[in-house]
């Protein structure tokens, strides 16, 4: 017998068939996270948006539909304006939310890098203030963190501050040989500067640019007169093609440096720093931006960006900043030992702010050791005080002795001091090796005002409500930046300069908080 097949029936496949005219919406789940950006933003107020376009000249794109896309783009882990030009022509979701508009990639760059560029940050707040008006956060807890990102720049295109300072030292002395060499060769040196002589341009002297080109001019005054002088048509030479022009390359580093210890050529903005991925491998320096964030129930509620890779320095100006975009700062914060500084929590205590910042050592206090390390030993946090004679006595019962009293700024300009205690009986210490490194024995730098602000955090750390908001912190800020920079890979800015790295994180948070949102 033959065998029997079963009939095989497949759905209608026809791609020429009419269609009635249908709406894109209908294609649109109802609870897509598209629906939520465009309700989001149609609530939202977008006057300063609409302010930065001047009119006349042919007709714009509407700044809301421009927003709308942008934001969903960003949701959707697509930055590049060329691959969002394509998804305009391509992707329902998008043809829906632009109206079935379809800008091409340069205006996509240029709403994004000009135009959104004094107004992200308000944008930012709008969203914020709709979270705070249908009850998704209220700003009393604000949960602080940071992270390295890294800037849109040629890792290899560093400018390190002390190699400039070297490099121009040596310039200088360079200068101060060419003119003792004039000053050997020629009788007439005083008529040539008047009443400057060579031993200004001494150790002591300032060489800049200026100063070489106003020796220059002197010189080729002199030339003129006596055409025939070699050494000083070499000096001259050597002036105008070599050492003006490195002289000003050096005074520009300079400017640039701005406190900073590096920059990059690429991103002139951008700071070498150390990335968290990289910490544990090769610990390689690359060009990048520190980027600070608040939360509350994982929605981004604050943001800056920084030039400088420690977090410390960075609470203050991103606290105030907050209080420029609300008016107002939240009534506690919640942060890691990288933020427990003399300064900032001076900062949160005028401010009124209760302080749940973890200091140094407070994580090693807390753990449970029958017996403490030898090496732990000798942590000055484990030292005896005597206050009767002002001391410090080490494991050894060596005392250390009131020295000095320095002062110092810090680079937000708070004034702090340190009082110095050493010892001055470390010579024959069978311990020495785990205690100090220092040729002039073991010194301790102590602020009075800093432990009590230690211990105040340590107690409230220590209550119910601390312990609460130091489990609740390990879900908050760790686990948007896991979002942001694992699941939606912004792990490498786009944009270049603060102004647009600024524009890009804005854009960031606001597409997150969307995401939050929708889920």
């Amino acid at each position: 017998m033959k065998p029997q097949h079963t009939k095989v029936t497949f759905k209608p496949y026809t791609q020429q068939q009419l269609l009635l005219p249908t709406y894109l919406e209908e294609l649109i789940p109802e609870q897509h996270l598209v629906r939520v950006v465009n309700a989001v933003v149609d609530e939202l107020d977008i006057e300063p948006l609409l302010r930065q376009y001047k009119g006349g000249g042919t007709s714009s794109y509407h700044p809301k539909m421009l927003l709308k896309v942008l934001i969903y783009a960003y949701s959707q882990k697509t930055y590049s304006s060329r691959q969002i030009a394509k998804a305009l022509w391509e992707n329902v979701n998008y043809m829906w939310l632009s109206g079935m508009n379809k800008p091409n990639f340069r205006t996509i760059n240029r709403f994004r890098g000009v135009i959104m560029r004094e107004v992200v940050e308000d944008i930012f707040t709008s969203v914020l203030q709709y979270l705070i008006e249908h009850g998704y956060v209220n700003l009393e807890t604000y949960f602080v963190d940071g992270t390295k990102i890294e800037a849109n720049a040629n890792r290899y295109s560093f400018v390190w501050r002390k190699s400039t300072e070297k490099y121009k030292k040596k310039l200088q002395e360079k200068v101060r040989q060419v003119m003792e060499e004039v000053e050997r060769v020629n009788e007439e040196e005083d008529r040539m500067y008047g009443d400057k002589d060579l031993e200004e341009m001494g150790e002591e002297a300032d060489i800049d640019s200026e100063s070489l080109q106003e020796l220059t001019r002197q010189l080729n005054e002199k030339l003129k007169k006596e055409p025939q002088d070699k050494q000083l048509k070499k000096a001259v030479k050597k002036l105008e093609n070599d050492y003006i022009p490195r002289m000003v390359k050096y005074e520009q580093y300079q400017e640039k440096f701005a406190g900073r210890n590096s920059f990059s050529k690429t991103d002139q903005d951008a700071t070498f720093m150390c990335m968290k991925e990289d910490h544990m491998r090769n610990r390689q320096l690359k060009p990048g931006y520190n980027v600070q964030i608040g939360t509350e129930n994982q929605f981004i509620t604050g943001y800056s960006i920084h030039q400088r890779p420690g977090d410390s320095t960075c609470l203050v100006p991103h606290l105030e900043k907050m209080r420029q975009r609300l008016g107002r700062l939240p009534d506690k914060v919640v942060a890691d030992a990288g933020y427990g500084s003399e300064e900032n929590y001076t900062y949160l205590e005028e401010q009124e702010i209760d302080a749940y910042v973890k200091y140094s050592t407070f994580d090693r206090e807390q753990k449970k050791r029958r017996k403490i390390p030898e090496q732990e030993t000798y942590w000055s946090s484990n030292w005896r005080y005597d206050e009767q004679k002002d001391e410090y006595i080490c494991p050894q019962d060596k005392r250390l002795t009131y020295e000095k009293t320095r002062r110092f700024r810090t680079d937000n300009h708070y004034l702090t001091e340190r009082r110095i205690y050493r010892c001055k009986d470390c010579e024959d210490c069978p311990v020495r090796a785990l205690c100090t490194k220092s040729k002039y024995g073991r010194s301790l730098w102590m602020s009075s005002l800093l432990n009590q602000f230690r211990q105040q955090a340590r107690d409230r750390l220590q209550s119910s409500e601390g312990e609460r908001l130091r489990s609740q912190r390990l879900v908050e800020a760790e686990a948007v930046f896991g979002q942001v920079k694992h699941n939606r890979s912004v792990r490498r800015f786009l944009l270049r300069g603060l102004e647009k790295v600024n524009i890009e994180w804005g854009i960031v948070s606001i597409a997150h908080n969307m995401a939050k949102l929708a889920v």
